[in-house]
C-alpha cells in the first residue's frame, strides 16, 4: 500500500515540475489543480485528501511561472501586446471621431453662410443671360 502512495507522489511530483516547466504530456498546461491531477494521472480527489501537501506545493510554486506555463508564455505575451494596440487604436479613433464632427460642423456653418451670401446676391443682382455671339 505504502508504494501506491510513493507512485501516486512521484507522478504528482514530476507533473508539478513539467507544468511549471511548460512540458505538458497528458493535460492541457494549464495551472489547475484539475489539470495537475491530469498530468500526474490520478483523481482530482488524490490531490486534495491525500497529498495536500503536494497540492499546496503546486500552489505555491505557480507564481514562479506567473501562472502562466511557459509553453504558453509567448501567447500571454503576445495578447497583452495585441490588447494595448487594440487600447491605442480605440483612442486614436475617438479621437478621429471628434475631428470628423468639427469638420463636419465647420462644412456645415460654410455651406450655410455660402448659401446665405448666394441668396443675398441672386436677390441683388439677377442673373444675366449670356451674349447671343457666345451661345
Amino acid at each position: 500500500m505504502a508504494t501506491d502512495r510513493d507512485a501516486e507522489r512521484d507522478a504528482i511530483t514530476a507533473a508539478i515540475q513539467r507544468l511549471l516547466d511548460g512540458r505538458p504530456t497528458r493535460s492541457t498546461g494549464a495551472l489547475t489543480t484539475l489539470q495537475l491531477a491530469a498530468e500526474a494521472g490520478v483523481k482530482r480527489w488524490v490531490l486534495t485528501h491525500k497529498h495536500v501537501d503536494l497540492k499546496e506545493e503546486f500552489t505555491r510554486r505557480k507564481p514562479e511561472a506567473n501562472d502562466i506555463p511557459l509553453a504558453f508564455q509567448h501567447l500571454h505575451a503576445r495578447a497583452v501586446d495585441a490588447e494595448a494596440t487594440a487600447r491605442a487604436l480605440r483612442e486614436d479613433n475617438d479621437r478621429l471621431h471628434e475631428r470628423v464632427a468639427v469638420y463636419a460642423q465647420v462644412i456645415h456653418e460654410l455651406c450655410t453662410e455660402l448659401d446665405r451670401r448666394t441668396d443675398n446676391s441672386t436677390q441683388r443682382s439677377p442673373v444675366r443671360s449670356l451674349p447671343a455671339s457666345i451661345t
